[in-house]
Parts: structure tokens; sequence; C-alpha cells
């Protein structure tokens, strides 16, 4: 099949469920800048599993998030002038999603994690996607969005995804889940146009493929990337791998919680703003208005 898709010339003709009154800010604040500052090694709860797998997971998004922007910007200039406009904040907001786990990051690296070997395998994912049709990434970044946006609703309904964390590294994943949530609909929005010429067949085919290839290599590779950070802790054998799964699946059990939306993405007629969830923004919005001390 011709992953190409013509883009030029076509009248817009897909339903477009991303609500009209909606908006995309981009806010930009910092996190864990303080002099002196210490998360302490295992900054969620105390429980090292836990902290790997987010560890591991931001990892994986100063390469990943670059890779988004440029699949999404390759369409930017031939959408229509609101879907531009998204972009263009969708943009702003994974360059400072981008900065804020760079410094995350280095603060890993600083307590002495070697997180080279998960970089490598970043790399090396991303690697595959050079030459591919732009279509393509387009199409891989529209299902990474999905998993991070349905994470993102877990991570602020559900406080005990960082109950007793380290508060400015909790702060900055709920800061980067309202984010997520705020834009989910922006790459779906572009892929819908770039391949609006394509039949709905087509479409769900090769979406659902990329879906259920995409939703493997994830969970494979972050599964991994947690047990490599655990290791060099000392946390190694079955017990380790069982508490890892564990964390997934059962308490909190981020992966099981996500079972349900993952499948929705199949139906027909599927589109991220079907559920209108900005409730959440407005939560974790109020949350961080509360933490600023008043100035009057």
């Amino acid at each position: 099949m011709n992953m190409h898709s013509s883009v030029q010339g076509q009248p817009e003709t897909i339903d477009r469920p991303t609500p009209e009154d909606h908006s995309i800010t981009p806010r930009d604040r910092r996190f864990g800048r303080n002099a002196g500052y210490q998360p302490g090694r295992w900054w969620l709860n105390g429980d090292p599993v836990a902290t790997a797998f987010y560890n591991a997971l931001s990892l994986t998004f100063p390469r990943g998030e670059a890779f988004f922007i440029e699949s999404v910007k390759a369409f930017r200039d031939v959408t229509p002038e609101k879907l531009q406009k998204e972009i263009r904040a969708f943009v702003k907001q994974e360059i400072m999603h981008t900065r804020e786990h760079v410094a995350l990051n280095r603060r890993l690296a600083e307590a002495g994690y070697d997180t080279s070997q998960i970089e490598k395998r970043v790399e090396e994912s991303l690697d595959m996607t050079k030459g591919r049709p732009a279509i393509a990434n387009l199409g891989a970044t529209m299902i990474l969005e999905h998993f991070t946006a349905i994470m993102a609703q877990q991570f602020i309904a559900n406080p005990r995804h960082f109950a007793n964390a380290d508060k400015e590294t909790a702060d900055l994943w709920r800061w980067h889940a309202m984010e997520e949530i705020e834009h989910k609909g922006v790459s779906y929005d572009t892929w819908l146009y770039a391949t609006r010429d394509w039949s709905r067949w087509q479409r769900w085919k090769i979406k659902s493929l990329l879906m259920l290839i995409i939703t493997w290599n994830f969970w494979a590779n972050r599964y991994t990337d947690t047990l490599d950070l655990l290791e060099q802790d000392g946390f190694v054998g079955f017990r380790t791998k069982a508490k890892l799964l564990g964390f997934l699946f059962f308490t909190p059990g981020v992966a099981r919680k996500i079972i349900l939306p993952w499948i929705k993405f199949f139906l027909p007629g599927f589109h991220p703003w079907n559920e209108d969830d900005r409730h959440l923004i407005d939560v974790a919005e109020s949350e961080f208005e509360a933490a600023v001390p008043d100035r009057a």
C-alpha cells in the first residue's frame, strides 16, 4: 500500500470532534532548579520500582518528543488555519517538556545512573523511522501521543500514582500530563487531514496495525529499561520482575487502567476528544495555583 498521501488541493472532509472552544496554552514552568535541590534517589514514596519506571519513561522523552515535533510539523503548512495554530502551540509545549525532562535526566546521571543503554535503545528505535514517508512517521506519532494522553489521564485522575512523591518531580509529571491531555487531538487531527483521501477502511487498517506494533515495542522497551535501572540499584531476579509487573498491572496499575482507552482506539469513529476530559486540566491547574503563595 502506498503510504504517501496527497495533502494539497483537497477539500477538508474529515469530521473533527476537537471542541471548537478548546485552546492549547503553553505553560513555561521549571522544576527542581532551586540551589541544593535533592529529590532523593527513590523519589516516589521511597519505592525503587515506581521510581525506576518513571525515570525510564523520562529518558525516552527528549528524543521522542523531537520526533513528534518534526513528524507533525511536516504537515503544518498544508493544514487548515485553526489546526496550524494548534500545531504551533503543540510544538511549544513539547519543546518545554523536552527541556524539563532533559533536566530531570541530568539529575539521574548525577545520581550515578548509567543511562547510555536506554538512550541507545531509544535512538535505535527512532533510527528505524529514517527514510520512511512522512505520513508513516505522523502515524507513529499519532499512536504514541494517544499512549501519553491516556497515561496522563491516570496520572492526574488517580492521586495514588504520585502519592508521597518528591513534590518538584511529581509536579513536573502532573504539568506534563496536563498539557498532554490538552493537545491530545493535534496529531490525530493532523493524521485525519493528511489521510483524508484514504478510505475509512484503509485508514483504520493502517492505524490499527501501527497501534499493535507500537504497543508491543513500547511496553517491551519500558519493561527492559526499568529493569536496567533497577539492576543498577542491586534489584534483580524473579522477585524484582514480579514487583514491576505488580506495579504496572495491580497497584497502582497504570498499564491495567489504560486497557479500556486503548481498546477504544480501534472502534469506528474513534477520536481522542470523544472523551472530553478537560476537567482534569482544571484539576491540575487548580493544584498549581493553590501551591503559589498569595502575593497580594
